[in-house]
């Protein structure tokens, strides 16, 4: 059976940056999720949203825009921006676990609302033209939620629903609720995406063998821990490639150069690779130690020789 994989959108992390240096190093995602667009009352598009968005900045990938919001006129606002960039789909975020989204009824604290749902897609389908996709949990509270929101979806064309097969409030703390996936598959016959927890390519195969229908996995966290996954699934081999350190020392350089263009000051600049460095150092054999070195490299000249040090011997990596 044939399949995509799809990058699951992570604020601060899968930006137009990331996004190109991963296709173009590693490779093996066929659809990038762009991070949500937020408006917060203001029908305003920041200066970020639009440098993530810009055509000149994903030319050479396959990007679908995303917005997160509980507002009708938001949602059409966006909509429309995205259109004149180009961009034919909007994916709507009602799958964000963090309390400051989900307390002002957005992510997956608007799971719940199916009325509002309704409301915003009825809207949004009348007055548009856009294809509309969702990224979903399986709800805030219990994993059941989702199954009321089956039926307002199926009123509409909607393309398909990813489901992060975890509830809002666990954020990202303990496991999938895998036979609450399996009930979404037996209550619609909208077409899922499986997302969650696919670190490996043996957790890959587990999860096509738990859900044979499925042809759509989205991969979030584990993208950013390992860009190497995409492609290692797809040429179905857990073994990384000889020039492993090579390929991920492009990688690391190839963001670091960005974001020290992009970002204003050392201070700035570390913290960005500081929050990279927390994914990155589960691929090595001591995730601890080299987290801990990235962490108190306090100056830009630390962090390069930090970096440097890490990189240098080859049997410091679980690869």
């Amino acid at each position: 059976m044939s399949y995509t994989l799809l990058s699951s959108p992570l604020q601060g992390f899968t930006d137009y940056r990331f996004r190109n240096a991963q296709n173009k190093i590693f490779g093996g995602i066929d659809t990038f999720y762009a991070p949500y667009i937020r408006l917060n009352g203001k029908l305003e598009i920041k200066s970020s949203y639009q440098r993530d968005l810009a055509l000149e900045n994903n030319n050479t990938l396959e990007v679908i825009p995303q917005v997160i919001t509980n507002d009708a006129e938001e949602f059409l606002f966006v909509s429309k921006y995205v259109q004149e960039l180009g961009y034919k789909e909007l994916n709507w975020n009602l799958g964000c676990p963090y309390p400051m989204v989900t307390k002002c009824g957005m992510g997956s604290g608007l799971i719940s609302n199916t009325e509002k749902i309704n409301t915003i897609l009825d809207r949004v389908h009348s007055e548009t033209d856009i294809t509309v996709s969702m990224k979903m949990r399986l709800g805030y509270d219990t994993t059941e939620e989702i199954l009321d929101v089956f039926p307002i979806l199926e009123k509409y064309p909607i393309k398909n629903v990813a489901i992060h097969a975890r509830i809002g409030k666990q954020l990202y703390k303990g496991g999938v609720h895998l036979e609450a996936f399996q009930e979404c598959i037996n209550a619609t016959k909208l077409k899922l995406y499986y997302n969650g927890d696919i670190t490996t390519v043996a957790k890959f195969k587990e999860m096509q063998a738990l859900f044979p229908t499925i042809d759509h996995w989205m991969i979030g966290r584990g993208l950013i821990a390992d860009p190497f996954l995409p492609s290692m699934i797809k040429n179905d081999t857990e073994l990384y490639p000889d020039n492993k350190i090579e390929l991920f020392t492009a990688f690391h350089d190839t963001l670091y150069e960005g974001y020290s263009q992009s970002l204003s000051g050392a201070t700035h600049i570390l913290l960005k690779m500081h929050h990279l460095w927390e994914y990155f150092s589960v691929i090595f054999s001591n995730p601890h130690k080299v987290h801990k070195k990235i962490k108190k490299a306090k100056s830009i000249r630390n962090y390069e020789q930090a970096v440097k040090e890490i990189l240098k011997d080859e049997s410091v990596f679980r690869l």
